[in-house]
């Protein structure tokens, strides 16, 4: 039995990957992601009807395991899936089975989305 196997970077790597993946709420945020260039943490707390420490501990969870890059715009922390994320797995299965489960989520999304954002800065003049 190799046993330098057990080791190996891009396991370990995938392995992260499936550990974060595996929680529901993850799965859902995954989800929303996808179907859009990013997402600020207010979005996802409406849409998911999560508090932010809930929406922010799994989205950190995401962070790690290397599926979503962030950066801060003023106070609010947006999220966007990390290119190389759709390489490491063929996702299409699953991302149809998450679509059709999940429906539900991105008709909440595109019914938030007709609504001014909370992390929207007001106009300047």
């Amino acid at each position: 039995m190799n046993t330098d196997l057990n080791h190996n970077p891009q396991l370990e790597a995938l392995t992260q990957t499936f550990k974060a993946l595996s929680e529901p709420v993850r799965l859902r945020i995954v989800h929303l992601l996808l179907q859009r260039d990013n997402l600020c943490v207010c979005d996802l707390t409406e849409v998911l009807a999560l508090n932010q420490s809930t929406v922010s501990r799994h989205l950190a969870t995401l962070k790690n395991a290397n599926l979503v890059r962030a950066w801060r715009e003023s106070t609010w922390m947006h999220y966007a899936i990390q290119p190389d994320t759709l390489n490491l797995l063929q996702l299409d299965p699953m991302l149809k089975l998450l679509g059709a489960i999940l429906a539900d989520d991105l008709a909440q999304l595109i019914a938030y989305e007709q609504q001014p954002r909370k992390c929207q800065l007001p106009a300047t003049e």
